[in-house]
């Protein structure tokens, strides 16, 4: 018997326990990272039941970890950093930072890293995560360019001098005359200038959502790459010789970061086994098609769990769930004027293809030393015009672990930012890796006679997007706000561009808002607001870590 179906059985009558018992319940759409936080935090905190209900077979949504041919693909790519110590508390209850070295750092003799004084061995122990060094750059021109740009040497060699001397000129221009920050053109323009806009921001930008930047809102921009300017590395190489006895520090992207063996998966795997070790109910194989709203409030949700539907009722609710599919699913308890909005809200989906090859054609140039002497990027912007892909990850990079044999072999994520049903997605897998093979054989990354293992893995609605009725979108935002028992938390449930540990973050603060009686979202809604740009540290984080 389908093990889901099982699992569905044994909830529903979980269910059904609570109800005798006059337990409160929590109806949570979606296992993804924030999902499951709410459940987890809803246990520890309150005496609210949890029911998890999950359309797929998997936990952890975007951030699940696959696997092919004991292979591991992290879909995405997905740093363990965070400022907020809720969060950290909550990753390092589940996985402690490692106390002994990796394998790749046992075999290159690398002591550097300051380890956890006790904790456990990645050699010897599976939930445990890694402290990993971040390198992420641009490859533009067939050459590596640092993300962000910065004034080195090399970034000027690599230009050219016809193009550093456009591209300085551009910036001063952009200095003086500001453009009206109404798309993410113009706020890109602003901070570099557009030759450098046009270089190293419009196409990849172009590839990532569908559409020129000049059609795409600045919220984007201001969520994603905040605090990121020319400007900033300017004045860090001019004022560099006057910093010698200053206690300033200037910010700068964060240099390491945690993650899971495994990769993010084996996260939210422990977390949802937790979850359910706790009390709680996770139904797999359940889509929620129906949100019943009657008198203001949310009573139930229908959902089909092997092919049959199910009402679940529900105190809170806690929705995940594409913000469109919401509101859609609740007919016309919603209104018409919001129900278009929501109708209209874009999302890019998206496709990974895994390449297991011999070997990478790119030389390692930088001072990092890795196993096999591969570049020792976690992934690479691609900006090649005349490919379409994306980024490419190295998840030999991200943990050793993610690989079969890392020692002989390169575990490598091509990926591809596409809309369910375009020419890209309807190909056959066989016809899109071979599509995809050959484009980074263009580029001079690989031979195609050195790939020996292949896999395509699709991802709809991957990415809320920030045009079309997205301008309109407080119109929804303000509609489920007033809904007292919902709580829209997550990247899809609140069509926000978070990383995990945001969305994780909107589930802490729905959670505390439902143990405090405080039905105003505010909260919620206000999670990555902040200025400071989420991947950046200053001196103050630094101290902290120490």
């Amino acid at each position: 018997m389908d093990s889901n179906y099982d699992g569905a059985q044994a909830s529903l009558g979980r269910l059904g326990g609570y109800m005798e018992n006059n337990k409160k319940t929590a109806i949570i759409i979606g296992a993804g990272p924030a999902g499951l936080t709410a459940a987890l935090c809803l246990l520890k905190e309150t005496d609210i039941m949890p029911i998890i209900l999950e359309e797929e077979s998997f936990v952890g949504g975007i951030s699940r970890t696959a696997e092919h041919n004991g292979n591991r693909i992290d879909i995405g790519g997905h740093r363990f950093f965070t400022k907020n110590p809720e969060v950290n508390a909550m990753w390092q209850e589940l996985m402690p930072l490692q106390a002994k070295p990796s394998i790749d750092d046992i075999i290159l003799k690398n002591n550097e890293k300051k380890l956890a004084k006790t904790g456990p061995d990645p050699e010897k122990d599976e939930d445990v995560m890694l402290l990993r060094r971040r390198i992420s750059r641009i490859y533009y021109l067939k050459k590596f360019f640092d993300y962000p740009i910065s004034l080195k040497p090399e970034t000027f060699k690599n230009m050219g001098f016809g193009r550093t001397v456009k591209a300085g000129c551009g910036y001063m221009k952009a200095m003086v005359f500001k453009k009206k920050e109404d798309s993410l053109r113009n706020f890109y323009i602003n901070r570099f200038g557009k030759p450098l806009y046009e270089m190293f921001f419009e196409d990849y930008t172009e590839k990532l959502w569908g559409r020129n930047p000049s059609d795409i809102a600045a919220d984007w921009g201001a969520q994603r790459v905040k605090g990121l300017s020319l400007r900033k590395a300017v004045w860090n190489v001019v004022s560099k010789p006057f910093k010698k006895n200053s206690k300033k520090v200037e910010t700068s992207l964060i240099e390491e970061y945690y993650y899971p063996k495994k990769g993010p998966g084996q996260l939210y795997e422990a977390m949802a086994d937790k979850i359910v070790a706790m009390g709680g109910t996770l139904i797999k194989g359940a889509k929620v098609t129906k949100i019943n709203v009657d008198g203001g409030t949310v009573k139930s949700v229908v959902a089909t769990v092997n092919g049959e539907e199910q009402t679940f009722v529900g105190d809170e609710f806690f929705s995940t769930m594409p913000v469109r599919d919401l509101v859609l699913g609740m007919g016309d308890a919603a209104p018409a004027e919001v129900r278009r909005v929501a109708d209209g809200l874009p999302y890019r989906d998206f496709m990974t293809v895994g390449l297991l090859v011999k070997r990478l054609n790119l030389e390692n140039k930088t001072k990092f030393k890795t196993v096999g002497n591969i570049v020792p990027d976690c992934w690479i912007y691609i900006q090649e015009r005349e490919v379409k892909l994306g980024r490419l990850q190295i998840f030999n990079n991200w943990s050793p672990y993610m690989l079969k044999d890392p020692e002989h072999t390169v575990w490598i994520g091509l990926e591809y930012f596409c809309n369910e049903g375009d020419k890209f997605w309807n190909m056959t897998d066989e016809d899109f890796i071979k599509f995809a093979t050959g484009e980074l054989a263009k580029i001079g990354v690989i031979n195609k006679e050195d790939v020996l293992d292949s896999v395509r893995i699709k991802v709809k609605k991957a990415y809320p997007a920030y045009f079309d009725t997205y301008r309109e979108f407080d119109k929804v935002k303000d509609h489920l706000s007033a809904i007292p028992n919902l709580w829209c938390i997550g990247r899809n449930g609140q069509h926000k561009y978070n990383n995990m540990d945001h969305s994780m973050l909107t589930a802490i603060e729905a959670v505390r808002c439902v143990k405090n009686g405080v039905t105003d979202k505010t909260a919620v809604w206000e999670v990555n607001t902040e200025k400071e740009y989420h991947e950046e540290k200053s001196e103050n984080d630094t101290k902290n870590k120490k």
